[in-house]
């Protein structure tokens, strides 16, 4: 039985290797009812592969998955309880709009009547229940995505699982998307496992983010606190920070943008400069490292011809480990 106030999600350990590749080690996270967690790292790093596990897609060599408290492990796709929103969508080209949502009440013993209402309720909740008798071929992608949403929603699922679900998509639809998305996660008030490389859609759909390398997390938290307070020198680059600098003895000083300020102090020497749409891009020669700035248009007029006064305040700048190399080792180990 599914308990109201268990987590949405709970994986325990999950581990899973493909020949002598281990694909995940040891992967445990926590989504609760009415939270979205973006599982966030670069292409090839485990993530669709622990999606894939919850979803009952691939069988875990070792560790446990529970859905609402109850133990799935050793359930199909169909018994779990989720609804899952791939990143092509699948949609059925030869079925309806409304009957491509129906799809998952239907096999799951509704009666046809029902399923069409929960498929017109569904469309409802993401604007398009003007299309439900139109095919997928007839569809633009920004709705084939919406419609792929709502087959899951359909399903009065209490976890919701999207791989990549805006990756196919322009930049000016994924913009537009990811407010209406956060608006309906909050909504249904069901738990989303969220899988992405990018960490704009990660920032901006989700309240909790795990950071994924080679198969292992990482860093996990509050999306803000990860955002602003790295882990690691990995994270911090692979999270768009512009300043890690490398220090003796494996560490790395960490500066965030804030902590500078431009036109006052010190003059610094430019080794580089850049024109952007914004503005400039320069790095200057600072006693902590080659810094990398981003000058907006106005900020661009304090550059005094090869130098650039600023003041740090070195109360903010953190220093981690600085884990960028080697790679972590994914061979199986026996």
């Amino acid at each position: 039985m599914t308990s109201p106030t268990s987590p949405a999600l709970t994986t325990y350990h999950l581990s899973k290797s493909y020949g002598s590749v281990q694909a995940t080690n040891d992967v445990s996270l926590t989504v609760q009812a009415g939270e979205t967690l973006a599982l966030l790292g670069p292409s090839g790093c485990g993530k669709s592969t622990v999606l894939r596990m919850v979803a009952g897609l691939e069988r875990p060599d070792a560790g446990r998955v529970e859905v609402g408290g109850r133990d799935v492990t050793a359930l199909p796709p169909e018994a779990r309880h989720t609804g899952l929103v791939f990143q092509d969508y699948a949609l059925f080209p030869h079925l309806s709009v409304l009957d491509n949502v129906a799809y998952g009440p239907r096999m799951r013993g509704a009666a046809r009547s029902e399923a069409h209402g929960r498929a017109r309720e569904a469309l409802a909740l993401v604007n398009l229940p003007e299309l439900a008798a139109r095919k997928p071929a007839q569809l633009s992608g920004g709705q084939a995505q919406r419609v792929a949403l709502a087959r899951a929603l359909a399903t009065h699922s209490p976890l919701l699982l999207l791989d990549e679900p805006l990756s196919n998509l322009d930049e000016r639809l994924r913009a537009e998307l990811r407010g209406d998305l956060r608006e309906l996660f909050t909504r249904v008030g069901a738990g989303v496992l969220l899988v992405t490389h990018d960490q704009r859609e990660a920032l901006a759909l989700a309240g909790q983010v795990a950071v994924m390398r080679a198969g292992h997390l990482v860093q996990t938290g509050a999306a803000r606190e990860v955002f602003d307070q790295p882990a690691t020198a990995w994270v911090a680059a692979f999270l768009g920070w512009a300043n890690v600098l490398a220090r003796d003895g494996g560490q790395a000083l960490l500066v965030p943008e804030d902590a500078v300020r431009l036109g006052e102090g010190s003059a610094f020497s430019l080794t580089s400069r850049r024109a952007t749409e914004a503005g400039e891009t320069v790095t200057v020669a600072h006693p902590l490292g080659p810094l990398t700035l981003n000058l907006s248009a106005r900020e661009a007029g304090l550059l005094e011809g090869g130098s650039l006064r600023l003041e740090m305040n070195e109360a903010r700048v953190r220093q981690v480990a600085d884990d960028r190399h080697p790679e972590p080792a994914r061979k199986l180990r026996r």
